[in-house]
């Protein structure tokens, strides 16, 4: 939201302790650049990992397990904030009591999205419903992004185009996640994946 009258043509979002992968980045700039973006409903987009390129082994996360219908378009997304790895199986709780199994190669969303400038001024619109619904008690309310394109899904505002990706998932969820992450890249630079320096 901070960037409403900043941002006047498509952009991606993305999470900045994440690292998303060539692929999903290539694969959204081809979207933006082809879509018809003024089109109604409205059109976004949306990279889909592979639940099992996302996960740290130093933990759990924070993933949104989507519904993919047969068009390739997102049908639902549900937040699940305690994911990790269990006796060889991935798994969530909402009480840290019941544990329930996921499938390693659903999709789910990284936060990686790609949208028309459009989509700012629908997040203006419910960020008010927010702090309303809220503001009894504001201390850990948080506006999700996902939440907003849900309800418009719904509301049959908009579709989103589900861009699958092999691209393997690195983050610095855990402190200890900082070494796997610097070598992951490292590795990749070597293989000519990235120039050298990263940056000059």
């Amino acid at each position: 939201m901070s960037c409403i009258g900043k941002v006047n043509e498509p952009f991606v979002v993305i999470n900045a302790d994440d690292f998303y992968g060539y692929e999903a980045f290539k694969k959204l700039a081809e979207w933006l650049d082809t879509a018809d973006l003024e089109s109604k409903p409205a059109k976004y987009c949306m990279a889909g990992y592979i639940l099992k390129n996302t996960l740290t082994e130093n933990g759990h996360v924070a993933r949104g397990i989507c519904s993919v219908d047969e068009n390739g378009m997102l049908a639902d997304v549900n937040e699940r904030t305690k994911i990790m790895r269990r006796e060889g199986k991935i798994q969530y709780t909402e009480d840290d009591e019941n544990w329930v199994d996921l499938d390693e190669n659903c999709i789910v969303s990284m936060n990686c999205w790609g949208f028309p400038p459009s989509f700012l001024k629908e997040t203006s619109v419910r960020f008010r419903d927010f702090l309303l619904y809220n503001e009894n008690d504001l201390s850990k309310a948080e506006f999700f992004l996902p939440f907003v394109v849900k309800d418009m899904i719904k509301q049959g505002l908009c579709t989103v185009s589900v861009l699958k990706t092999s691209d393997k998932w690195f983050g610095v969820t855990y402190r200890e996640d900082k070494e796997s992450v610097a070598e992951a890249i490292s590795e990749m630079v070597a293989a000519g994946e990235y120039p050298a320096p990263l940056w000059n």
